[in-house]
């Protein structure tokens, strides 16, 4: 046995090891994100594997199961919409369950909320007035289409006909020229806004500094036109930069801005312009919509929907017992102890998402409000150590054993989810424990004691603080199994306090660069908009691992550039950027993942296909909702 494959043999048998000893203890029940909680940057809240190949590392295919026995899956098998083609009966309600240990904050605006449970409220009673093709790029098949104009840097939009507010009022251009003038209101206090969807129009950023009284980029031509003129056309303008929903401004009319959040329009009455509108509220527990007969789409299948939030150990019963048609945010790890529940049809999803392990390299300016990058003053400064660390993860073995297969390894930071510019042949560190120890030995990382453990270039002790977060049952595992890899190369980490640190404290941390942190286990939500700038360009508060070069920021200005306008080149920019994130590792992507989602035979037309198809079934977040039925 060539001595590669005797150290993925100990491997697994280490990774079977700590799994047994994570299913005999008592950890709380795992939501999807319990352990590497999904955090949403800006550009994934204002919007709206391997490769996943049938092959293995090894040769093993996908369907044959894991070291341990168990069943792997490869979410391209599973159907993205519902198989059930009969005629919905066109009454009848759907019970849909949110799958979540957190009640919904109850803030229901596209303009002011923050929380996912809350995004997920909105969806089902407000839609997005753009739809998106399969790459995120915008169409005009919603209610608001576009026509930009390369020569004057304007871009019209024009409402369609037809289109009404819950309440009966048409949808005007207005009311979506409102919504720019809310969230760049100097008295807006929420996190959108600082796109360059926003920051681009001409006169944005003065009427936001609180010295113009009017957007003066922003022109209503008549209650259905408007143009927008901006300093210059960026690529990400149609790829998520556009805002994409309309605000009431009748509904909210004497209300102050500071007060809209928590007025009873957001919080007791939302209206929309979707399919269902809302009928009662139980303050973060449900909604029980109706349908609106004249959403602009098509006459709804269903009299109405309840969505109520259900704790993620009392979902998969809810669905078995019938209690639930649809559940949204299934717990993935879950799926194989209920694979065959009866009169239940499995549907799956890549995950616009990713995991990954952040190395510190430097601190947050806050008096610039800019990244202060200085790899030369921290622990993990050299590329070399982080380097050596990414060969020491077999994160194939991890999305096998851990999550059977429905997360897989990750290579790059722009991920499969953004298929038109993500590099799939990326050259990345391999898991190689050998390559990974001849590389510290190289960059002086040497045992100079003989306690089996490295010591720094400098001959002194090596210790490495990890933060990771609590969750459920596979946080801990997780954790334990990347410090025992990293150890068995002779790298002392540790968990920064001893333990695992909850969410909201996690990311308090993170974020302030606290000392205790060299480096941390954390995961993204992507938006449409592929621009890495909100997470790694030198002004982003998000950029966590406070990294700057100025080959990277001139290759992510690039990629948002007027140069960028044609696709060809935005994807030649963004595979050099890949390929510089690979050479500079400034995190170490560990997985992707894939989602997936049970529906009750009887429902009709749920779809979870990406992007917006007029001849098709859509899912709900590209208008779809009004497709969906009961059948007898």
């Amino acid at each position: 046995m060539a001595k590669l494959s005797w150290s993925r043999l100990m491997f697994l048998t280490m990774l079977v090891f700590v799994l047994a000893l994570a299913a005999c203890g008592n950890g709380g029940d795992s939501g999807e994100d319990s352990g590497d909680s999904d955090t949403s940057t800006e550009e994934g809240t204002e919007e709206g594997a391997e490769e996943g190949t049938e092959e293995g590392e090894d040769g093993e295919s996908a369907d044959e199961g894991s070291a341990d026995g168990s069943q792997v899956y490869n979410y391209e098998d599973f159907p993205q919409v519902v198989s059930n083609d009969s005629e919905p009966t066109g009454e009848g309600t759907l019970n849909v369950g949110y799958s979540s240990d957190t009640p919904f904050e109850g803030t229901l605006n596209w303009a002011f909320y923050s929380g996912a449970p809350d995004a997920e409220m909105i969806e089902f009673f407000d839609e997005s007035v753009f739809t998106f093709d399969e790459n995120q790029i915008a169409t005009n098949d919603g209610a608001i289409t576009y026509e930009m104009n390369e020569e004057d840097n304007t871009v019209t939009f024009t409402v369609r006909d037809g289109v009404t507010w819950h309440d009966g009022e048409p949808l005007k251009i207005s009311d979506y020229v409102a919504s720019y003038e809310v969230i760049g209101h100097p008295d807006y206090e929420g996190v959108r806004g600082t796109t360059d969807g926003f920051t681009l129009i001409e006169g944005y950023n003065e009427y936001k500094a609180g010295e113009a009284d009017e957007i003066s980029g922003i022109e209503i031509i008549d209650d259905q036109t408007a143009v927008f003129t901006y300093t210059e056309l960026a690529p990400s303008l149609t790829n998520g930069g556009f805002w994409f929903y309309a605000f009431p401004e009748h509904h909210y009319e004497g209300v102050e801005v500071a007060d809209m959040p928590n007025a009873e329009q957001t919080r007791e009455n939302p209206i929309g312009i979707g399919a269902y509108q809302v009928e009662s509220i139980t303050p973060g527990e449900a909604i029980v919509l109706t349908k609106f007969e004249d959403y602009w789409r098509g006459e709804p299948q269903l009299d109405g929907i309840n969505v109520e939030v259900v704790p993620p150990s009392s979902i998969a019963n809810a669905v078995e017992s019938g209690n639930i048609d649809v559940a949204l945010s299934f717990p993935t790890d879950q799926y194989p102890d209920v694979a065959d529940m009866d009169g239940v049809e499995w549907l799956a999803q890549l995950d616009a998402a990713y995991t990954y392990i952040g190395f510190k390299l430097g601190e947050w300016d806050a008096e610039e409000n800019r990244v202060n990058y200085m790899p030369e003053d921290m622990k993990m400064g050299d590329v070399e150590l982080r380097r050596a660390m990414w060969h020491a993860m077999d994160n194939d073995a991890v999305g096998e054993q851990f999550y059977n297969g429905l997360r897989w390894k990750a290579t790059s930071l722009i991920t499969p989810y953004h298929a038109a510019f993500h590099k799939d042949d990326l050259d990345v560190p391999e898991y190689d424990p050998e390559e990974a120890e001849r590389i510290l030995d190289e960059a002086g990382y040497e045992d100079v004691d003989g306690d089996g453990l490295r010591e720094d270039p400098n001959g002194e002790p090596l210790e490495i603080q990890m933060a990771s977060m609590s969750g459920g049952d596979v946080a801990e595992p997780l954790a334990n199994y990347y410090i025992q890899s990293w150890r068995e190369v002779g790298l002392n980490v540790v968990k920064t306090n001893g333990r695992l640190i909850e969410f909201n404290t996690f990311y308090d941390m993170v974020e302030n660069d606290d000392p205790a942190i060299d480096i941390y286990q954390g995961a993204w939500g992507v938006g449409t908009d592929v621009d890495p700038a909100g997470l790694y360009g030198p002004e982003a508060p998000f950029n966590y691992p406070r990294y700057e070069t100025e080959e990277s920021t001139e290759l992510i200005e690039r990629g948002n550039s007027e140069e960028a306008l044609d696709t060809d080149t935005r994807t030649e920019i963004y595979h050099e950027w890949q390929e510089l994130m690979v050479e500079e590792i400034p995190v170490a992507p560990t997985l992707y993942r894939a989602y997936v989602t049970p529906v009750r035979e009887n429902v009709v037309g749920w779809s979870e296909e990406f992007g917006h198809d007029p001849e098709g079934f859509n899912p709900k977040s590209s208008g779809g909702l009004y497709q969906v039925g009961l059948s007898e």
